[in-house]
């Protein structure tokens, strides 16, 4: 009898075959960004992103194997001059090239990549965790907060040398109290447009979930003044242009109600500058449970409305939303 089942279709001769799945690999990072042009590859510039690929390229032969050079994803660009020390990406790696890395030695792939990176990568730049990527992770669209410190130092006598490039330096005495008071009124979920350099299509929508400042009594930065800002992600140059309100108000040119009438204005002000980015830190990139990072990335790459804002302070008749952006500064 005939069986009524057609015979199955036969691929074409010259048909690629399906080789082995890529290896996603997450790499955490620490970089001073003082003579980096910000993350980005840029071409005739010297950025994290070009010296990290070139670095991965060389450690898994990419060239003489005939493949595509490596191409990372991060957790957030930093801008020129900004540091990090938990800036996290992830690479996929050909299955055949990731098991290659040890060699001949009895080491894991990951602590193979881990070591062959610090032989290869300059002495600004670190790489600080190699691990296989649990399913459904995305560096920048699994992330559900992004850290970052800014210090300010308005003492002199315990100003630092040393710390040039990483602590910004003010001559007028900065009352850390009111800078406190005014930053926990521009928490929530607004529009920042009047914080952020616009980018055309882009949503300035955010949710900030911290923005504190003090003066730590011990420790490596005490003395200075301190802010740690933590949103869910952040527009292009939006820690320092809230940083530089607070500097304002600091400093007394500024009531303390003023960095949120910026925010309910939607406009950015003069007055308000974005401050160096020498003082500022990506400190810690947030990621939720393993079984919820699939999850995380498709509501992260989700559009944000205009609606899907806090009450206050925002104003009324934000501009329309746009793709998510999770990964500037």
């Amino acid at each position: 009898m005939t069986s009524s089942t057609p015979p199955p279709t036969p691929a074409p001769a010259n048909a690629p075959a399906a080789g082995p799945t890529p290896v996603r690999v997450r790499v955490d990072l620490a970089y001073d960004g003082t003579d980096f042009a910000g993350w980005a590859r840029q071409p005739g510039l010297r950025t994290v992103q070009g010296v990290v690929e070139d670095a991965l390229a060389l450690v898994f032969r990419s060239e003489h194997r005939g493949e595509t050079l490596p191409r990372v994803t991060v957790a957030g660009r930093t801008d020129a001059g900004v540091h990090a020390r938990g800036q996290v990406l992830h690479v996929d790696v050909p299955a055949g090239a990731w098991a290659a890395v040890p060699g001949r030695s009895d080491r894991t792939p990951e602590e193979s990549l881990l070591t062959r990176l610090g032989g290869v990568l300059p002495p600004d730049v670190v790489a600080t965790a190699v691990t296989i990527a649990p399913e459904g992770f995305d560096a920048r669209f699994s992330a559900v907060a992004r850290r970052y410190v800014y210090r300010v130092c308005d003492d002199p006598a315990l100003r630092d040398p040393l710390r040039r490039a990483h602590v910004l330096w003010t001559r007028r005495p900065l009352d850390v109290d009111a800078m406190h008071e005014a930053a926990g009124r521009v928490l929530g979920r607004h529009d920042f447009a009047a914080y952020c350099k616009p980018r055309p299509g882009a949503t300035t929508i955010r949710t900030l979930d911290e923005l504190t400042w003090e003066r730590p009594a011990d420790g490596p930065d005490a003395g200075l003044v301190v802010a740690t800002v933590r949103a869910d992600a952040f527009c292009h140059s939006m820690v320092r242009a809230l940083v530089g309100a607070s500097l304002a108000v600091g400093e007394g040119r500024r009531p303390v109600d003023w960095p949120a009438e910026l925010l309910v204005g939607g406009r950015r002000d003069p007055g308000s500058a974005v401050v160096a980015a020498h003082g500022l830190t990506l400190e810690e990139v947030v990621y939720p449970p393993d079984a919820e990072l699939a999850v995380r990335q498709l509501r992260t790459r989700a559009m944000r409305s205009a609606d899907d804002v806090h009450a206050a302070p925002t104003r009324a008749g934000a501009p329309a939303a746009g793709p998510v952006d999770p990964a500037e500064e």
